[in-house]
């Protein structure tokens, strides 16, 4: 049995680093699963989900071009533990709001520089003049907190 992305082999642990576990394959090949693969909680130490030497059932997830292979166990719990919920998700009905790009706004729609029938030479001055408005509010309050200009200095 040849080791492609999308397959299920077994392995043996063969050592537990603080990132993830080696596991030694079938023909003499070894992957990694990283510590994010282990389990499906949090995990803090790979030492409290495996030991060297036990049989594990592993997700190939990757194999990059220098022949490193990718595992997970998580994937495989996934497959199982995600069915039920599933059927679960789509009997509760959804009270979340739909998101849209760009944080909700929509720049078709005629916004603050004017309507759409506007030119662009009016949006752009409206722009100017806004933008000159919020620089000089800015420049006012930091000034004064600042000791520059327009506040009182004591001799």
């Amino acid at each position: 049995m040849s080791i492609e992305v999308g397959s299920v082999v077994e392995g043996v642990v063969s050592g537990i680093t603080n990132f993830g576990a080696f596991i030694e394959l079938p023909e003499g090949k070894t992957g990694l699963i990283h510590i994010s693969e282990v389990a499906d909680e949090y995990v803090k130490d790979v030492h409290d989900f495996l030991t060297e030497k036990d049989k594990v059932k592993v997700k190939v997830v990757a194999i990059d071009e220098k022949g490193k292979i990718g595992l997970s166990i998580k994937q495989l719990q996934e497959k199982k533990a995600d069915e039920p919920a599933a059927a679960e998700r789509e009997s509760r009905p959804s009270f979340r709001a739909p998101r849209s790009n760009f944080g909700g706004r929509d720049f078709r729609k005629p916004g603050r520089y004017g309507a759409s029938s506007a030119s662009f030479e009016d949006k752009l001055s409206k722009f100017l003049k806004d933008s000159d408005e919020r620089l000089t509010d800015l420049r006012r309050k930091t000034d004064s907190k600042r000791g520059g200009r327009g506040s009182r200095r004591f001799d």
